[in-house]
């Protein structure tokens, strides 16, 4: 299988995978964490790693059991070792999403024979604006894609191994390894996923063989040898926590709008359209090419599953009655395999994704100068600079992409990254990263540090502490509820505290800045963004406004 352009398409070597994670992780430790999610779950892994309590996840004190530990573990062992900021709170998700690329490389390698398919469908990853973009965040879904990838193709690799019984079994354990991380990712949903998947799989191929495949008598000792342990401990320790993880973080969420995340049924269309819209000419021919065979072999077999696995995880959460945009990370990387045999054959394929993608970030970045300009009258000399930096990057990209891939590859990379940082200068800004820089000087050991009206989820990261809740529950109702002399419930108790505390700092939401002003509290405004004020108390009469905005 060789393309028409084949020398762009030369075969990937540890200097391309080391200039690709180079590209990769070049922004790691420059944006801000972001809030909400980012700033989440870098913050649940540092209280975990300052308490020294590895079992039970906390957001803010308040126990938090909406997700396993996982990440949290692998982030709290990065901050034990290197402290906190933000590329080691980023590292885990950041290394699991770049690694599907290579993983992608070399099963589409394998399952084609051919270095040419391992690169098409590694530039078709990573010239994903999708996938190169949540990639890029702090969230559990690019562990939960990377496991969930890891244990799909391991059991199809298993399918190549059917005459070595000792080889097919190896490849099973890892994938029942992977499955059992998976869950200790995410949840249960990879059960459900995996196991949906491949009853269809069997309805269509009439193969019973993939079921036998499993060696159950050790791969589900395995699953159960990983993923009991902290389930059991959880259980017993805090008996509240099966009846909250797995009805209603699992069954509730998906059947109910207990989440509040409510989305039209056909929410993840333009969401998958998106990560297609570089290759949209490669991919009715390949969704051709993944039709039902009329005999099966290893390989027709594997790329049916992959077909089945892409339309049943668009339509799994496409059902559900909560919807976020990362939901459907996991069929991205199915997806490029997918796609790989028709972008060797077409002649300038990578070149058009790599122009197509420079589109996409000029389009982008204009559109934030413009939304910047509207919403403040002005466009800010550093985002333009980064806006202009991710168009010259890409376009730069499409030019050499008909030579060598992995720079194209790379241009691309960069110039998302770019245009996420131009994203991070949009006003009102979605961190407090300054603000808090701002007010650092003024809170000691000893200041008691309340959050009135609002949970802004990077300030305690930032500030290295926890914050006294005051009127705002949000998602950490549930460890309110189990711990509530650490909340305070309303603006009346708050007032009272404040009036008795010696030493206070307030991040106040500004709808609740003016009725804590009419009742003459002792208090000083020192801060503010779009989002918070900050005040500090002082006598009434040195109260302020004027302070510039951070």
């Amino acid at each position: 299988m060789r393309p028409a352009g084949a020398d762009a398409l030369v075969p990937a070597t540890l200097s391309v995978w080391l200039l690709l994670a180079v590209a990769w992780f070049a922004t790691i430790g420059i944006r801000p964490l972001l809030e909400p999610d980012e700033a989440r779950y870098a913050e649940i892994p540092r209280e975990m790693a300052a308490s020294s309590d590895w079992l039970t996840p906390r957001l803010n004190g308040f126990k938090y059991f909406e997700k396993p530990p996982l990440q949290y573990w692998a982030t709290a062992a990065i901050y034990s070792v290197f402290g906190f900021s933000e590329w080691a709170a980023r590292f885990w998700a950041f290394a699991l999403a770049f690694l599907c690329i290579p993983m992608t490389y070399a099963f589409a390698r394998h399952l084609y024979e051919s270095d040419a398919a391992g690169v098409a469908a590694a530039s078709a990853l990573t010239i994903n604006p999708y996938f190169a973009i949540v990639g890029q965040l702090n969230l559990l879904d690019s562990g939960f894609c990377f496991f969930l990838t890891a244990a799909i193709f391991c059991f199809l690799r298993a399918g190549t191994a059917a005459h070595e019984e000792a080889a097919e079994r190896r490849w099973m354990l890892l994938a029942s390894a992977a499955l059992a991380l998976a869950v200790l990712s995410k949840g249960v949903a990879a059960l459900v996923l995996v196991g949906s998947v491949m009853l269809i799989h069997l309805v269509l191929t009439r193969q019973p063989r993939p079921w036998r495949r499993w060696h159950f008598g050790v791969t589900v000792p395995a699953f159960l040898a990983i993923t009991l342990p902290w389930f059991g401990a959880m259980s017993v320790k805090n008996p509240e926590f099966p009846g909250f993880f797995f009805i209603h973080e699992h069954f509730a969420r998906y059947l109910t709008t207990v989440s509040d995340r409510v989305e039209p049924w056909w929410y993840f269309g333009p969401v998958v359209l998106l990560a297609l819209l570089p290759w949209l000419g490669c991919a009715w021919p390949a969704a051709r090419e993944a039709r039902v065979a009329r005999e099966w072999d290893s390989r027709s077999s594997a790329v049916a599953f992959l077909a089945i696995w892409c339309i049943f995880v668009l339509l799994f959460f496409s059902a559900s009655h909560s919807k976020l945009a990362t939901y459907v990370m996991p069929l991205m990387p199915a997806l490029a395999v997918l796609l790989a045999p028709t972008i060797v054959r077409r002649r300038n394929s990578l070149r058009h994704a790599a122009w197509a993608a420079s589109g996409i970030v000029l389009v982008t970045g204009v559109g934030l100068l413009a939304v910047a300009h509207f919403k403040t009258s002005r466009v800010p000399a550093d985002m333009a600079g980064w806006v202009a930096a991710a168009v010259l990057l890409t376009i730069g990209a499409a030019a050499i992409a008909k030579r060598r891939w992995f720079l194209a590859c790379a241009g691309v990379l960069l110039g998302f990254q770019a245009l996420m940082v131009a994203y991070t200068l949009l006003p009102p800004v979605r961190t407090t990263k300054a603000l808090v820089s701002a007010v650092r000087g003024v809170i000691g050991p000893e200041t008691k540090v309340f959050s009135v009206g609002q949970y802004r989820q990077s300030v305690a990261p930032y500030l290295g502490r926890t914050l006294r809740l005051v009127s705002f529950r949000g998602e950490m109702d549930f460890g309110i509820r189990h711990a509530p002399a650490a909340f305070v419930p309303t603006v009346n108790a708050f007032v009272e505290e404040w009036q008795h505390s010696a030493d206070a700092v307030a991040f106040v939401e500004p709808g609740v800045l003016a009725e804590l002003k009419a009742r003459n509290l002792p208090m000083q405004v020192i801060a503010r963004d779009g989002r918070s004020v900050v005040v500090v108390r002082a006598p009434a009469a040195d109260a302020s406004e004027s302070e510039p905005d951070t």
